[in-house]
This record gives structure tokens, sequence and C-alpha cells, in this order.
């Protein structure tokens, strides 16, 4: 009261506030699903995808599946990275990860194969020098390749399209004839995300 006289407390709606106001609730509806999403953005969740040289099945082997789960069990006990979904095939491999910061994706990217491929190629001299024939490439920095060269990686920017990918990558072996249950392919996050069973060390759920 001043003067005997109410003052007008309730806010002036003109246009322009109404127009204002209009965009901070966009903005705080941005900010919760930000949040709400905080682990697929924060650390860049990309889809990725790793391909033999000429599509071989090289990876029928388990002796070199186990190489990229022992260099995925290698990047997160760094720090590098948070894998939330992979399989790995006969003939490609399927990552759903979170490279960390201060990490950059296409360093980790690069030495993840770079490190996988020095490895098969060192059992494959040791082993199995017979097989070593379709990876002579004779290129100008290397004599052998393991990998496809660009690698397909693709941001995952919402849970939905996670989800997705997710099924997809499980539902692989399956279309493949390699199984007949997402759980039962032992090369797979399917188990994990199917009974709630961790047998990799390296393997988080991607809500935690």
């Amino acid at each position: 009261m001043i003067r005997g006289k109410a003052i007008n407390t309730r806010p002036c709606w003109c246009p322009h506030q109404q127009a204002h106001a209009g965009l901070l609730r966009r903005i705080i509806a941005n900010c919760e699903l930000f949040s709400h999403c905080s682990m697929l953005t924060k650390y860049n969740c990309t889809f990725f995808t790793a391909t033999i040289l000429e599509w071989n099945n090289l990876l029928t082997n388990e002796r070199y599946k186990d190489i990229v789960i022992d260099s995925l069990n290698f990047l997160v006990d760094a720090g590098r990275a948070y894998i939330h979904g992979f399989v790995i095939m006969n003939n490609h491999l399927h990552l759903i990860w979170h490279i960390r910061e201060p990490h950059k994706p296409e360093y980790v990217q690069r030495d993840f194969l770079r490190y996988t491929a020095k490895m098969i190629l060192k059992d494959l001299k040791e082993n199995s020098t017979a097989l070593l024939e379709p990876f002579i490439v004779n290129a100008k920095d290397r004599k052998y390749q393991i990998w496809e060269r660009n690698a397909l990686s693709t941001a995952i920017w919402n849970e939905d399209v996670l989800k997705q990918k997710l099924n997809y990558i499980h539902q692989n072996p399956i279309r493949k004839n390699l199984c007949v249950r997402i759980e039962d392919y032992k090369y797979s996050s399917g188990e994990y995300y199917t009974t709630g069973k961790n047998n990799y060390r390296f393997l988080t759920h991607y809500r935690y």
C-alpha cells in the first residue's frame, strides 16, 4: 500500500514479454531434455562399425574376437571410453560407445583399430601365415591391412535411437543364423540387456 493505493503486482504480459516467457519455457524444457540425455551427449555417444578388409571372415577365429575384447577392456580401464553395446561378427563389429573427455573420438577410434590390427597380424604371422595373403595391400605406409578404411561412426542423439541401434546389433547374429536367441550369442551385449548377466567388465548399461 502506498498512500492508500494498492500496488498492481501482476506482471504486464505485453507481446514482447509473452514471447520472452515462451522462449524461457522452451529453454527450460530443452535443459530438462539435455539433463535426461546427458550420458548420451556429454561423451559423444556414437554407433561405430568396423569391417574386415574385403569382408573376409577373419573374426570367425575366436582368438581374434578376444583381441577386440582385450582392446575394449583397455579403453575402459584407461578412462578413454564407456562401452554400452557391442557385437563382434565374423567379418565386422558394431559398438555403441561414449568417448570420454578430454579424449578425441577420432584418436580413440584410430588407436583401437591400429592396436587390434597389429595384434591380429602378429598372431597371423606366428600361427597362420597361409591366411595372410588376402590382407596384402603393399601400400606406401603398410604391407598388410586388416580393417577397411573409413570406418563408420554415427552420432546418437537420443535414447530412442540408442535403443534402435542396440536392437539392431543384438539381432545381427540371429539374422546370420549364428544363434536362435539374442542371449545365446557369446560376443555381444545381448545377454546383458536381455538377462542382466554381464560377462564383460568393459560393458556398462547406457543409463548408468
